[in-house]
């Protein structure tokens, strides 16, 4: 006879109605039947502007593990109602890209993302949070904001990653804009440039590897401007991103911070995790250490996760010309 599982208390699922993987929402139901939850809240909702009222509807009902269904948009917009809150949240990546579960090692794969939601280690990871609001993966303004702003929901449905691409060629010829960026109160980048990303983990839209050190649990954002311009330059910065070190791009200039300042010389749109946004002219950013608990894979050795391994080190300028 197999023994009953202990039950877990309450458990809330918020879920998007309109992403899938697996065996749906039914086999979730199933899946949580199995894992002995003792109280069941579900939420679901048509868009991920509309999941924030239910996280905190969940957190409010007494959740002690809030399960998000979706992509990065719905992570993004639980994590930030959230953030600081001191629930766990355990992911099941439903979406397109899914890129803060893949930096984390959670897989598409519904069973064994739910096992990793229950059975993983509870890690406390950092947050960025920009103009107010909370993000996981990324923030960015510029040619990549534009990229994300027009690779709308139809054509990620049909073409999945390569919609982003698709969008990017269209605004590879974008104009340079004046930026000025202040890195923890300290000037540190001015003049024209296409695009300015701050990021929490290592791999953003299109699965790029643009933060080769980026660690979510070291304290830290990491920040990159590019003033590549035109097919070729950008032909030469992804290039080095896909063979070798980002900052080894002479278009591409890196560092880390705890707070950024950006003014920029025209409106332009910004985006967070891969989730497009308002028009600005200026970016307020700061990192919020140890802002989230998520479930992730249990380490198999003394050194944990290496996604997740905290770094030690001071902040690296990494300048090239």
């Amino acid at each position: 006879m197999v023994p009953r599982k202990q039950k877990v208390g309450t458990v809330a699922v918020v879920a998007h109605q309109r992403k899938t993987f697996g065996g749906g929402l039914d086999e979730l139901r199933r899946l949580l039947a199995d894992e002995g939850v003792g109280e069941l809240l579900w939420y679901e909702v048509p868009k991920s502007k509309k999941a924030p009222k239910q996280a905190r509807k969940a957190l409010k009902e007494g959740a002690d593990l809030v399960l998000v269904w979706g992509g990065d948009g719905m992570v993004q917009r639980c994590v930030d109602a959230l953030a600081e809150s001191g629930v766990t949240i355990g992911i099941l990546p439903a979406g397109t890209a899914n890129l803060f579960a893949q930096n984390l090692g959670i897989p598409e794969d519904l069973p064994k993302a739910v096992h990793i939601a229950f059975h993983g280690e509870s890690r406390k990871l950092d947050l960025g949070k920009v103009n107010g609001e909370h993000f996981a993966v990324m923030a960015g303004v510029g040619f990549d904001a534009a990229m994300i702003k027009d690779a709308d929901r139809g054509l990620k449905d049909r073409l999945g990653r390569a919609a982003y691409v698709w969008t990017g060629l269209r605004h590879i010829r974008g104009e340079l804009v004046h930026m000025d960026v202040r890195i923890d109160g300290v000037p540190w980048f001015e003049g024209e440039a296409s695009c300015l990303l701050l990021g929490n983990v290592g791999t953003i839209t299109g699965g790029i590897e643009a933060f080769d050190d980026a660690r979510p649990d070291d304290g830290w954002l990491e920040v990159g401007v590019t003033t590549a311009k035109g097919p070729i330059q950008w032909a030469r910065v992804l290039g080095r991103m896909t063979t070798g070190r980002s900052d080894d791009s002479p278009f591409v200039r890196m560092t880390r911070a705890r707070k950024i300042t950006a003014k920029l010389g025209a409106p332009m749109t910004y985006e967070l995790d891969g989730g497009a946004k308002g028009t600005v002219t200026e970016l307020k950013a700061k990192v919020v250490p140890a802002g989230i608990t998520i479930r992730v894979p249990a380490s198999t050795d003394t050194s944990g996760n290496p996604e997740v391994t905290t770094s030690t080190g001071e902040p690296a300028d990494a300048t090239r010309s």
